[in-house]
C-alpha cells in the first residue's frame, strides 16, 4: 500500500574565501583513511555572532576543517575533494536550508570522486534560531533507542518496546512492551491526543509518521478524518478533530522519521514542522521530504536498514546505505523502466538534518541475518550469515512503498583503492572506496556460504 500522499499531491501542495578559522592549504591533502571531518558554511552565516558559534561548536567537538563559500554551496567542491572527509556538516540558516539547498547538496557530494555514489555521510545542521542549532551542536549523548512510537505500522518485533496506532484502520493500536509481549488494542477515534502523550509521558525516543502533510502540518488519519500536528514559529502542537489544541511538552532527545511525508523537510519559512521538531520536540537528527512524495524508495527504506536492522546501522548510516541502494538500483540494466523516474525523483529530495557523526542507533536485537567483516593486513572478507533460513533475504515489513529487498550494505573502516576480487564474484558484489554493496540474494541457499573476499590497499 502506497502512503506518501502520492494520492492528493494537490493537498500537500495546499495544505573559499576569507575566513577567521585557519584552513589548510590546498597542497596539505588530508589523509582519507584518518576519516575527518569537515564544516561547510556561507560567509553570511559564518560573520553572524550566533550562527559563529554553532560553527566554533562543531570545529571544537569534532577537530573539524572549516570551508567557507562566498555565494554558493557548490563553490565548496575543490576544497571538499581536498579534504575528502568522512563527514560533512552543511551549517545553515533556515533562510539558506531550502529545498533548493538540499537539491543541491545531493549531487555536490557524488562528486568527490568518479564513481556515482554519495562520498561522504553529510548533514544539515539547522534550527529554528542560533540558539537551536547551537543545542543540536553541542549535543555529545549517543543515543540508544529503545521505545518507538508511529503513527503507522511498523515492525515491532525488531525494537525493544514501542507503540503505533494505524492511519489506514480507524481504532487500530499496537503496543509491545519492555517485557516483550505484543497486544492489539482498541484505540480512540481520535488519536492525536494519544500521540502527543506517546511525545509527553511515554518520552519515545524515535517517532515516526506516515501520510499527509504541508511544510506546515501533518494529517494523521490517511483513511479515516483524525486531528492534525501543527506547527507556529518554532512550536509544535496537536489539533483533534474537535479543534482543542494539545501542547507538545517533549524535550528529550530523540529522532524523527516522516518517511511517507510529501515536504516535511521542506524548510519554507519559520513556521516549518522541520524546524518546530528540532527547536520544540528534542529532535537531533530527521529526514524529511522537500517535494510532495509519490515514489518512496528513499522515505520508506530507511526503515529497512535502520529499525529492521536494529543496532547494525546508525540514523546517518543508515540513510546513506538506502541512498547507495537507490543509485546502484538506479544502475542496474534490469530495473524496470517505470521505476526509473521514481527513483531518479527520489535520489535527490530527501533531506538529513543534524549532526551527521552523532550517533543514534537502534538497540541492538537479533536479525535476520548477520554480517561480519574482517580485515587482515590488506584482505577484506565480508560473511553474511543467515539466521531465518530460507527467509533470511525477505523483507521483514512491507508497510508503505518500496519496501524490502534491500542489498547488503557494509561500510569499511577506512578508504580504500586498487580492489581485486577473490572470491564471491557470484554474489556480484561492488565495492566502493568506502562501502561494500551484495545485491539481495532474495531466496537463501541454507546449505551456501555467503561470503566475499577482496584485496585492497589503504587509499
Amino acid at each position: 500500500m502506497i502512503r506518501s500522499c502520492q494520492l492528493a499531491p494537490l493537498f500537500c501542495l495546499l495544505f573559499a574565501v576569507a575566513s577567521p578559522f585557519p584552513v589548510k592549504a590546498q597542497s596539505e591533502k588530508t589523509d582519507p583513511s584518518t576519516g575527518g571531518y569537515a564544516i561547510v558554511v556561507s560567509k553570511s552565516t559564518l560573520v553572524d555572532a550566533g550562527w559563529k558559534q554553532v560553527v566554533e561548536k562543531l570545529k571544537t567537538k569534532q577537530d573539524a576543517t572549516v570551508i567557507v563559500y562566498q555565494k554558493s554551496v557548490n563553490e565548496s567542491l575543490d576544497s571538499l575533494r581536498n579534504k575528502f572527509p568522512r563527514y560533512t556538516c552543511f551549517v545553515a540558516t533556515p533562510e539558506e536550508a531550502t529545498g533548493a539547498f538540499v537539491k543541491t547538496v545531493h549531487p555536490l557530494t557524488r562528486k568527490l570522486d568518479d564513481d556515482p555514489y554519495t562520498d561522504t555521510f553529510w548533514g544539515i545542521l539547522t534550527g529554528f534560531d542560533a540558539e537551536n542549532a547551537l543545542a543540536i551542536a553541542s549535543h555529545t549523548e549517543p543515543l540508544t533507542i529503545a521505545k518507538v512510537a508511529s503513527g503507522t505500522e511498523f515492525a515491532t518485533e525488531m525494537v525493544n518496546e514501542g507503540q503505533w496506532y494505524d492511519e489506514l484502520v480507524k481504532n487500530k493500536h499496537v503496543k509491545k512492551t519492555a517485557d516483550g509481549k505484543t497486544a492489539n488494542l482498541q484505540g480512540p477515534d481520535d488519536t492525536t491526543e494519544s500521540l502527543v502523550k506517546l511525545l509527553n509521558d511515554y518520552r519515545a525516543d524515535l517517532m515516526i509518521t506516515s501520510g499527509h502533510a504541508t511544510q506546515g502540518g501533518w494529517q494523521i488519519g490517511f483513511r479515516y478524518r483524525n486531528g492534525y500536528f501543527h506547527s507556529r514559529s518554532g512550536q509544535m502542537f496537536g489539533m483533534d478533530t474537535s479543534k482543542n489544541r494539545i501542547e507538545i511538552e517533549s524535550p528529550n532527545p530523540k529522532v524523527y522519521l516522516p518517511i511517507g511525508n510529501c515536504l516535511m523537510g521542506d524548510i519554507n519559512g519559520r513556521d516549518a514542522m522541520a524546524l518546530a521538531w528540532m527547536n520544540d520536540v528534542g529532535v537531533k537528527q530527521m529526514i524529511g521530504y522537500v517535494e510532495p512524495t509519490w515514489f518512496g524508495y528513499m522515505g520508506w527504506g530507511i526503515l529497512d536498514y535502520f529499525v529492521e536492522q536494529p543496532g547494525r546501522y546508525s540514523l546517518t548510516e543508515a540513510f546513506f546505505a538506502n541512498n547507495h541502494a537507490l543509485i546502484h538500483r538506479l544502475m542496474d540494466r534490469e530495473t524496470p523502466k517505470r521505476d526509473l523516474r521514481g527513483l531518479t525523483f527520489d535520489r535527490d529530495v530527501v533531506a538529513f538534518y543534524g549532526d551527521p557523526k552523532w550517533s543514534a542507533k537502534m538497540a541492538d536485537r537479533p536479525k535476520y541475518y548477520d554480517q561480519k567483516l574482517e580485515v587482515k593486513n590488506d584482505v577484506y572478507t565480508l560473511t553474511i550469515i543467515p539466521k531465518r533460513g530460507e527467509k533470511s533475504f525477505q523483507p521483514v515489513n512491507q508497510n508503505g512503498s518500496q519496501r524490502g529487498w534491500r542489498p547488503i550494505i557494509q561500510f569499511l573502516p577506512h578508504r580504500i583503492q586498487d580492489t581485486k576480487i577473490l572470491s564471491g564474484q557470484d554474489l556480484n558484489p561492488t565495492v566502493t572506496d568506502d562501502f561494500i554493496l551484495i545485491p539481495n540474494p532474495r531466496k537463501c541457499d541454507p546449505d551456501r556460504e555467503y561470503v566475499v573476499r577482496f584485496q585492497a590497499a589503504k587509499k
